[in-house]
């Protein structure tokens, strides 16, 4: 675990697989005859100032190496060895703790390949890397080269049916100057942002009643207050101090928006991965052990170590490095709730942006009590005495973990269409851990680190209570015919069509919907109505919001129901495989290609060429002769969505 965060950060990127559209490294090629069956293949990579390519030669457990292999499928030629390199260079890593070897400006490597088919006139090749800077991305990309001469990769050529298929994803819009006003305004975004800075905030407010931040709170405002004789000065170092929190936990953030500006989709292909979701189950469970106090996760001693005697030297530098001492002494608490953030975040739609904000949030809640008490170190004696108050916070938080975790197994459940954790049994959990966590609160069960208790106290026979009401709550959940709507959990449990129960349909609420474009078109025309183009994903959580909150609503049901033709498009449904006939190279406008396989490859790139949108939900009023009806909505209220279908019906 000493290494998570930065593991974390390179895993992302692995499963991504991103690619930029102004990539940090240029690949060429040329071939080079040795004799009638075999030729040498000379790839030339020309890389951007301060970026860096990883060797196929590079260490395990380290960065990710290079591969050249053969696309699937080729015949008719094998890979002589392992391929040549020049001028690769060691490099020692901080990270991994182990000299790499790396590529630095230029690279050559040479992939010897003999023919066992004489006819053959090209070959083709995938060239797989890892290129890192403060970022660090995959490339993935696939060369058809002649042997006659050189590569032809930017210009690869496909076949008709490629061309056609390609051609018909892409819609002849009519009104199309409407898609640029996605009537999501300002204000809604900002709310989005604000309720996650709020998320974060909540997290460090927990975070300051665990045993490795609270006692912290009075012995360094007592040491700020009382180092100096200018007690102006001891202030405001203290409040100096709680700005270089903030400052580090946003600072964290920071790396992620290169992912982020790099490809926009990289975020959003993070969050459906279904590996990604099992590691983000596996980790957050972890954690939640951790809180339980089975084990404890600490980040290396020497790091604090370390950012502990840089604070001796002293002025505004050396109070930076306490703070960050303070972050990384506090880690075993703080990390699992930072964990759970950053997941979360990163499978938002607002991505880095969101995380940036929930981060700045836990940072300013974990730093105010430092700067409050500077200002009134009187209030200090009004600060409860550090007990076992502080390790029952821990535990709660370990069950509040692994309720979360249930989410993240839900997501790869649902993109993987096992069909195994449905909305009743996720429910079933979700009941059975709060039951615990209510046993745990009266004293019926305990932990490693407990003290004894002799009388159960008044806040914690309050929450017991209002822990058992929750479970009261979500109860009817597990029912065919809940007798109330879980509204609040809205987003949390699967669909309410993803059900053990037979349901009507697997459409949201039961309406008819489409799953197909061209059907659903079809039926638009036969019935002279409206089309409501829904790009959605199994594992939306906004999506489900839209739906369980918004969609129930009697007249916005209704007009779903009878006045609009549903089209939901799932871009996130990439273990579906299209029909053989149906898969397709798609050629981008910039030249490069895509391989269509997927349902989820399908829809995704089709919104992403006709709306030039990648987020979800997002969605287009449209008529049968695909002329726009109304700009695109995307998450928001009732009113707001009901005046939005109702404008788009009488613009139809």
């Amino acid at each position: 675990m000493k290494k998570f965060i930065i593991i974390f950060f390179l895993l992302t990127a692995f499963f991504a697989k991103g690619q930029s559209s102004e990539n940090p490294i240029l690949l060429s090629t040329e071939v080079k005859k040795i004799s009638e069956m075999e030729f040498d293949i000379v790839f030339k990579a020309q890389l951007f100032k301060g970026w860096y390519l990883y060797s196929q030669y590079n260490p395990e457990n380290a960065s990710l190496p290079l591969e050249i292999t053969m696309q699937e499928g080729e015949t008719g030629y094998i890979l002589v060895g392992k391929a040549k390199e020049e001028s690769p260079f060691k490099k020692y890593s901080d990270v991994w703790e182990k000299e790499e070897i790396v590529f630095k400006e230029k690279a050559i490597i040479i992939q010897r390949i003999q023919l066992t088919n004489k006819e053959i006139s090209q070959i083709k090749l995938n060239f797989f890397g890892q290129v890192c800077e403060t970022a660090c991305i995959n490339i993935d990309e696939n060369f058809t080269i002649s042997l006659q001469g050189k590569i032809v990769s930017e210009t690869i050529s496909i076949d008709e049916r490629s061309k056609e298929l390609s051609q018909k994803l892409k819609l002849d819009l009519k009104n199309k100057e409407l898609l640029t006003e996605t009537s999501t305004t300002n204000s809604e975004k900002s709310t989005g942002l604000m309720g996650i800075f709020i998320l974060g905030f909540v997290g460090g407010l927990l975070a300051l009643l665990t045993p490795c931040v609270f006692p912290m709170i009075p012995l360094t405002v007592s040491f700020f207050t009382k180092q100096s004789s200018n007690k102006k000065k001891g202030t405001w170092n203290a409040i100096l101090y709680g700005f270089f929190i903030i400052l580090i936990y946003m600072l964290l953030s920071v790396p992620f928006h290169f992912l982020d500006n790099l490809n926009p989709e990289i975020l959003n292909t993070i969050s459906t991965n279904i590996w990604l979701n099992i590691f983000f189950f596996v980790i957050l469970v972890f954690f939640a052990f951790s809180f339980f106090g089975f084990y404890e996760i600490t980040l290396p001693s020497s790091w604090g170590d370390k950012m502990d005697s840089a604070s001796s030297v002293g002025g505004y530098l050396g109070i930076f490095f306490m703070a960050f001492t303070l972050a990384i002494v506090s880690f075993s608490c703080t990390g699992p709730i930072l964990g759970s953030l950053l997941a979360g975040s990163l499978t938002s739609d607002g991505g880095a942006t969101q995380l940036t904000a929930g981060m700045t949030g836990f940072g300013l809640s974990l730093a105010l009590p430092f700067a409050l008490f500077a200002l009134f170190p009187n209030w200090l004696h009004s600060l409860p005495k550090s007990g076992g108050w502080l390790n029952t916070t821990k535990v709660i938080l370990g069950f509040i973990e692994l309720a979360f975790s249930i989410k993240f197994l839900s997501n790869a459940d649902l993109v993987g269409h096992w069909g195994i954790l449905k909305r009743e049994l996720f429910i079933g959990i979700w009941i059975l851990i709060f039951m615990l966590l209510a046993l745990y609160l009266f004293a019926k069960i305990k932990f490693p680190h407990d003290s004894p208790i002799k009388k159960l106290s008044f806040s914690r026979i309050s929450f017991g209570i209002f822990i058992l009401a929750f479970v009261v709550y979500i109860s009817p959940g597990v029912l065919k015919n809940p007798t109330w709507n879980l509204s609040l959990l809205s987003g949390f449990p699967p669909p309410q069509f993803y059900s053990i129960y037979e349901q009507e349909n697997e459409c949201p609420l039961g309406l008819n919907c489409y799953k197909d474009f061209d059907e659903g078109l079809a039926v638009s025309k036969l019935q002279n109505k409206p089309i409501l183009l829904d790009f959605t994903g199994w594992a939306c959580v906004n999506c489900r919001k839209m739906e369980e909150n918004v969609w129930s609503d009697p007249k916005v049901y209704s007009l779903l129901k009878n006045e609009y033709i549903l089209i939901s498009l799932y871009v996130d449904d990439n273990e579906k495989e299209l029909p053989k006939e149906a898969q397709f190279t798609f050629l981008k406008d910039n030249g490069k290609t895509k391989e269509i396989k997927t349902v989820g490859d399908k829809w995704a790139t089709f919104q992403v060429v006709n709306f030039n949108n990648a987020s979800q939900p997002f969605y287009v009023l449209m008529s049968h002769e695909l002329e726009i009806l109304n700009s695109p909505q995307q998450y928001t209220d009732i009113a707001t969505y009901q005046n939005w279908l109702e404008t788009g019906l009488k613009n139809f």
